[in-house]
Order: C-alpha cells, then sequence, then structure tokens
C-alpha cells in the first residue's frame, strides 16, 4: 500500500499504512524565486518537511469538517513555487512522509490541471526517490480529471449501485500486475476498503 497516513475520507483512497521516515539531508541550500507578491525563499529540506506536513495537516482538516482557510488553490499555487524552487520533494531531500505530503497537495490540485500533469511527470522523473504508489495515484487522478479510463483502478465512482474505476480501465487485464508493481493491495480488497454503504443511495 502507498505510505503515509493519508485519510481514506479525505483523499477517497485506501487508508495508507506508515513505514520508516527517511531522514532529509543535513544541509540542503535555500533557494529563492520572484513571485508577483515578491520573493520567496525555500529551505529545499528539513524546514520544506515540516511545512509540506503541516500544510498537509490543514489539507485533511478541511475534508473532515475541520478549519481550512487556506484551501486547495493556495496550497497548488505554494507548492509550485516549491517546485520551481527545490524540484519535486523527494524521499531524499524532505523524507517519505513530506514526499508523501507533495503528492497529496498535488492529488487535490484539480483546478490547476496542467500543474498536475507537471507533478506527475516529476514524480514519473525521480525514480525510486518517490512512492510508486504515489505515481500511480496520481496518474489515474490526471486521467480521470480527462476523462480517460485509468490504468490502476484507484479513483472510483459508483457504477449502478456498485463501486468501480472513474471512466473503466485503459487495460483491464493488466490492472493486477500494474497495482502489484506499485506497491498497491489487489483492486477487490481496495475497494472492500470503503465499505458496504460506499455507494448506498
Amino acid at each position: 500500500m502507498i505510505r503515509g497516513a493519508i485519510l481514506l475520507t479525505a483523499l477517497l483512497l485506501a487508508g495508507c499504512a506508515a513505514s520508516p521516515v527517511a531522514p532529509p539531508p543535513e544541509a540542503t541550500p535555500s533557494r529563492t524565486t520572484e513571485t508577483p507578491t515578491g520573493p520567496v525563499t525555500t529551505d529545499c529540506g528539513e524546514e520544506l518537511r515540516a511545512e509540506l506536513l503541516a500544510m498537509l495537516e490543514r489539507d485533511q482538516a478541511g475534508r473532515l469538517g475541520g478549519v481550512d482557510e487556506e484551501g486547495d488553490q493556495a496550497r497548488t499555487e505554494r507548492l509550485s513555487v516549491v517546485v520551481g524552487e527545490c524540484g519535486w520533494p523527494t524521499i531524499s531531500m524532505v523524507g517519505e512522509d513530506g514526499e508523501d505530503a507533495a503528492w497529496a497537495i498535488a492529488q487535490h490540485s484539480d483546478l490547476d490541471p496542467e500543474f498536475q500533469q507537471q507533478a506527475l511527470d516529476l514524480l514519473r522523473a525521480a525514480g525510486d526517490d518517490v512512492s510508486p504508489g504515489n505515481v500511480a495515484y496520481l496518474d489515474d487522478r490526471v486521467r480521470a480529471g480527462k476523462g480517460e479510463p485509468q490504468k490502476y483502478g484507484t479513483q472510483v465512482a459508483c457504477l449502478d449501485g456498485e463501486i468501480g474505476p472513474a471512466n473503466g480501465f485503459d487495460d483491464e487485464d493488466a490492472v493486477a500486475e500494474l497495482r502489484a508493481e506499485a506497491g498497491l493491495e489487489p483492486l477487490e480488497e481496495y475497494y472492500a476498503s470503503f465499505g458496504p454503504d460506499f455507494c448506498a443511495e
């Protein structure tokens, strides 16, 4: 399963198992970028990790009925600045939980599909320095946003009262193998994790 502790109700994804966190580098230089509101300096290591985790906490609070005055668009814009300054926040840069947090913010960047696609491209390019499960989920999210069939079936919809993949599958015969390669549980277990009342009318 995907690392981290991303909540099922928040992401409409399966619960995530925690795993050890890779420490960020001891010293990472800060970078400064000019934005319309002035210069923004990001420390691309431990400070960035802390910021990403705090952003994710606010993201989750809002999705669970709590206070989120920031909103998805503001987090998307901030992550875009971070990516411009530091590149994608990888495991070696911000630890596993920091990389998971960056991914979750990108996953919720539906109002900026161009940035979502950019994030997906960066995740793919990062190779083993990101979670393969995160790549799978964001790949499906981008596809679903375009109305295209999915590869992994992570984005769900209720189809005739039954849970299933939004927009169907690109290659249904390949789903089991692709999910296993990405470290995801079998599709049947994933769908069962939503509970029997998920598609109740």
